[in-house]
């Protein structure tokens, strides 16, 4: 177990080279970065504004931003009415006065400290946003995927139990609906009825905690912050429980049809204490092991959109506002980090995999 636990930290390394490698080659080739923006931004601008927006320019450098216009031709769209030696400045400023191929490897370099550099954009380290915003999406994730698994099991179980029953089918068009519906479409449905869209405002319609959060004592800063939760956390869940539940639901179907329950059964051993002392350990298995790979699915794929819905500050909202400013210090710090927790939940998942069923042996597989 411990070599094979080595051998994957250590295939972290290529994969996280090659999908930087990716994305930084996509982002050389798609247009408007943030020389382009902030040279757009420059020409709407006066002379004082251009000389407070660029620092350490001087009044030589804004006065040589014109809102008139010079008709100075620029490599850059929208670069007309700038001279040429502004925006050769800004594009030092931020360092694609260097070749491709040395940016990256600066960068890939800087990322092996866990340096990821500034924002153009917000003047904060890359590091100092990441940590602000990483513990909201954790808990958006870790709440939601507790909950999925508190509904998902017993309910699974009971359909399981009761199969082909009255429960069982209406309890799986519910399923089938919630399977269907995207949760970023929930999340739109439950602002518009219960966050002020067209019928009651029982709850808030955007960030994590109220504003004056810090001035509460205890009890009013959890019930606020349950109270703030409540409709990003149940839109992720409507759409998350549907395919644990099927999954809970055909793992008791498979172990209950097996012969050692049919022993047990023969034997004279209540029906309850099979279910519970004999199924539901084995079923569980690969339901329980699952769990770090569960709480990956929903980082990667609700949290970001309902983030982004609730104006909730993390780190999808981040990312999501990086590649709109073209904020490429972010963009890549975010995908980096996102990319890292990837690759070692799927590490925990196969380690708990292991630790919960000793019959599986990665090691023994491999060789």
């Amino acid at each position: 177990m411990t070599a094979y636990i080595i051998r994957r930290i250590l295939m972290m390394i290529p994969t996280l080279f090659g999908i930087m490698v990716l994305n930084f080659a996509i982002v050389q080739a798609a247009p408007g970065g943030p020389v382009e923006q902030m040279v757009a931004k420059l020409t709407s601008m006066t002379q004082g504004d251009a000389m407070s927006r660029i620092s350490g320019g001087g009044s030589d450098f804004a006065g040589k931003v014109s809102t008139q216009g010079n008709a100075a031709n620029s490599l850059y769209r929208g670069g007309r009415g700038l001279d040429p030696e502004i925006i050769a400045q800004i594009t030092k400023m931020y360092g694609f006065d260097k070749p491709p191929l040395e940016r990256f490897w600066l960068m890939i370099k800087s990322y092996a400290r866990f340096d990821f550099g500034e924002s153009f954009f917000r003047n904060e380290r890359v590091l100092s946003l990441v940590g602000q915003t990483l513990p909201v999406t954790i808990s958006l994730g870790l709440w939601t995927t507790l909950i999925v698994y508190l509904v998902s099991i017993p309910l699974g179980i009971r359909k399981a139990i009761q199969d082909g029953s009255g429960f069982d089918l209406w309890t799986s068009w519910v399923i089938i609906v919630g399977y269907a519906i995207p949760s970023f479409l929930f999340a739109i449905l439950l602002i518009i009825v219960f966050a002020g869209g067209n019928y009651v405002h029982w709850f808030p319609l955007k960030w994590l905690v109220s504003d004056n959060w810090s001035e509460m004592g205890w009890g009013a800063k959890i019930l606020d912050y349950f109270w703030h939760i409540t409709l990003p956390v149940a839109a992720m869940v409507i759409s998350g429980f549907a395919s644990l539940t099927l999954l809970t639901k055909n793992c008791f179907l498979d172990e209950i049809n097996k012969q050692y329950v049919l022993t047990a059964r023969s034997k004279g051993l209540a029906e309850r204490q099979v279910l519970y002392g004999h199924v539901f350990r084995n079923a569980m298995l690969i339901v329980i092991a699952g769990f770090p790979s569960a709480l990956l699915r929903i980082l990667f794929t609700s949290a970001l959109l309902i983030e982004i819905i609730f104006s909730l500050n993390g780190l999808g909202l981040l990312g999501y506002e990086a590649v709109i400013n073209r904020d490429y210090p972010v963009m890549f710090g975010t995908l980096y980090i996102f990319t890292l927790i990837g690759l070692v939940f799927n590490l925990l998942g196969d380690i708990t995999y292991m630790l919960i069923d000793p019959r599986i042996d990665f090691d023994r597989r491999e060789a």
